[in-house]
């Protein structure tokens, strides 16, 4: 899938604009806002840590020789079965369906772009592709906080749903002192782990990655919600970039 890049308009403006990302970014990333006078500080909110039993790794171990359908939601799932399948000059040769973003340039990282058979902007895009395949079984590499939307929608249409959880991801809640405009949300487990510690005033603007991550946003505040048009670090930033740089344009009318 194709992911088109926002044209995004450089204004030098008079005033700093403070942004929280709840995720690492790139450094390109954080210098092209910084040339427009916009900051972005980083706090993670969670960590992620490997959590594979011994029964997951022999599974593992066993589909690494078959023909499988799997599903990653997650570059952390994607990451931590590489590293868990046997030595092999190759990957296992699995019909992979993924969400795009991280995920998908990881995937694409160790698998032919022929493996891939679908990437999605979200759960539910994704598990619509998986019952229009006719696909009758699915195993999904997940962590133990992972989303409802994608097994649930699967099992309704009768696809079995086998669930490997591979990470273990902690709340990690930290109090912000620093008012900021402006916080860039990448997973509820985030949303959840600073609201846990923080309050913010009504002028916050959010921005989520995708839809269930601005779903769990609406459930601490009714503040205005901006959703990426593809679950992408960069495609966030422009967002927030495009954003402001047209609310300055505004005000300078």
């Amino acid at each position: 899938m194709a992911v088109r890049k926002l044209p995004i308009v450089f204004i030098m403006r008079d005033k700093e604009i403070r942004v929280l990302s709840t995720r690492p970014l790139d450094r390109a990333l954080i210098e092209k806002a910084a040339y427009q006078n916009i900051t972005i500080d980083v706090i993670s909110f969670i960590e992620v840590k490997k959590q594979i039993s011994g029964d997951v790794k022999k599974r593992i171990d066993c589909l690494s020789g078959e023909k499988a359908t799997v599903v990653f939601t997650s570059m952390n799932a994607v990451e931590i079965v590489v590293e868990t399948v046997p030595v092999n000059p190759l990957m296992p040769d699995w019909k992979i369906y993924c969400l795009g973003g991280a995920t998908f340039t990881l995937v694409k990282k160790y698998w032919s772009y022929s493996q891939i058979s679908f990437t999605a902007k979200d759960a539910a895009e994704l598990a619509t592709k998986i019952i229009d395949d006719r696909v009758e079984r699915i195993t999904f590499f997940c962590g133990n906080k992972r989303r409802e939307e994608l097994p649930v929608l699967l099992q309704q249409q009768s696809v079995a749903v086998e669930e490997l959880t591979v990470y273990e991801t902690i709340e990690t809640p930290e109090v912000v002192q620093i008012g900021y405009d402006a916080i860039l949300f990448f997973s509820p487990s985030a949303v959840h782990s600073f609201f846990s510690k923080n309050k913010i005033s009504h002028e916050i603007v959010f921005f989520a990655i995708g839809n269930t991550t601005a779903n769990a946003i609406k459930q601490f505040s009714t503040n205005s919600i901006i959703v990426s048009d593809f679950p992408a670090k960069d495609q966030l930033v422009d967002k927030a970039i495009k954003y402001f740089n047209e609310r300055a344009m505004i005000n300078s009318k």
